[in-house]
């Protein structure tokens, strides 16, 4: 039995029949089930793929992430240890749409003899609605999608029907962890939903040090603003600075916030503009954008790392229960 392993170089842009992006870079590799010793061996990108990998595939397999807590996505090239647990992996998973841009070739070497799957391709593949195009990223899909906790769903069930095809023995495994971790997103996004409602209207912004968190701000009502675009690559503008500035001291927002995988002076630099124009900005905090947290903290898996996130966020804007909006 033979099945398709569609590697979505959404690192070379693609998307659904109904949008401008195309799959002509898609490589189409045939893969047998999976016959060899058990646990099968997965590498995934990031942490939060290998997190939902683990969550799927339970006991039957064993997960190497290969950027590890405070590591930028946006910007990891391939070491020659990850070459080598790439070559010795049964399965890989990636994110796609561009995230690991720096790995395009190394991946697309690694699907000629494997099964490399983008988690989001499902998602391209059907110009799913939900995902969003910003204007400065050169008409490429926003990779953040973990920040919507229904369309990382959507990306776990995309992950199991892959496992569940390449070990088919294992399958009703597979979609049964799928099923209760699933269940288990659904709580996190109704919680994250009552969470944003308890701060007030006119504090629902946040701003970051790059534009992460879109997905956020349009699943859970918030405004988002971000000092870079969507890749950390990109250079932070006077224009933009002062365009923030401005938003912060009109709306009086009181807290901004830093990225875990990026350097604090970059939102920092916006408290002494904000002061000299009589607003005090603070820092709100360290929120994990493109990756979890590290061991001991409370984001050290998929679901902590949005609970964290979701706290700091609310503790810094939310005020007091005697406030309105």
């Amino acid at each position: 039995m033979l099945i398709g392993c569609a590697i979505c170089l959404s690192l070379a842009g693609c998307g659904g029949a109904n949008s401008s992006h195309s799959h002509d870079n898609t490589i189409v590799g045939e893969v047998r089930v999976y016959k060899g010793d058990y646990p099968i061996q997965v590498v995934c990108t990031t942490g939060q793929i290998a997190d939902a990998v683990r969550q799927v595939g339970g006991k039957h397999i064993q997960v190497t992430a290969l950027m590890g807590p405070g590591v930028d996505p946006h910007l990891y090239r391939a070491l020659p240890m990850d070459i080598n647990a790439l070559k010795a992996a049964d399965l890989i998973f990636f994110n796609g749409m561009h995230l690991e841009g720096r790995m395009a070739d190394v991946l697309v070497g690694m699907a000629r003899g494997r099964p490399t799957f983008a988690v989001t391709e499902k998602l391209q593949a059907d110009g799913d609605p939900r995902l969003r195009e910003p204007p400065d990223f050169e008409g490429h899909y926003d990779p953040h999608v973990w920040h919507d906790v229904k369309l990382w769903s959507d990306c776990v069930r995309y992950v199991a029907e892959q496992l569940a095809a390449f070990d088919p023995s294992n399958a009703g495994s597979y979609r049964q962890s799928t099923d209760a971790y699933v269940a288990e997103l659904a709580k996190l996004h109704a919680e994250t939903l009552e969470q944003i409602k308890t701060i007030p209207k006119s504090r629902r912004v946040m701003v970051t040090a790059h534009d992460a968190f879109g997905y956020f701000g349009l699943a859970y009502g918030i405004d988002v603003y971000g000092l870079k675009g969507i890749s950390t690559d990109d250079e932070v503008s006077l224009g933009r600075t002062e365009e923030i500035v401005k938003m912060l001291v009109k709306r009086k927002i009181p807290a901004v916030f830093v990225e875990s995988a990026v350097a604090p002076r970059i939102v920092e630099a916006l408290i002494e503009p904000c002061k000299d124009q009589g607003h005090d900005v603070e820092i709100g905090g360290e929120l994990y954008a493109d990756a979890l947290g590290p061991v001991g903290s409370d984001a050290t898996t998929y679901i902590g790392m949005i609970s964290a996130n979701v706290r700091t966020v609310v503790n810094a804007l939310r005020v007091t229960p005697e406030a309105t909006n």
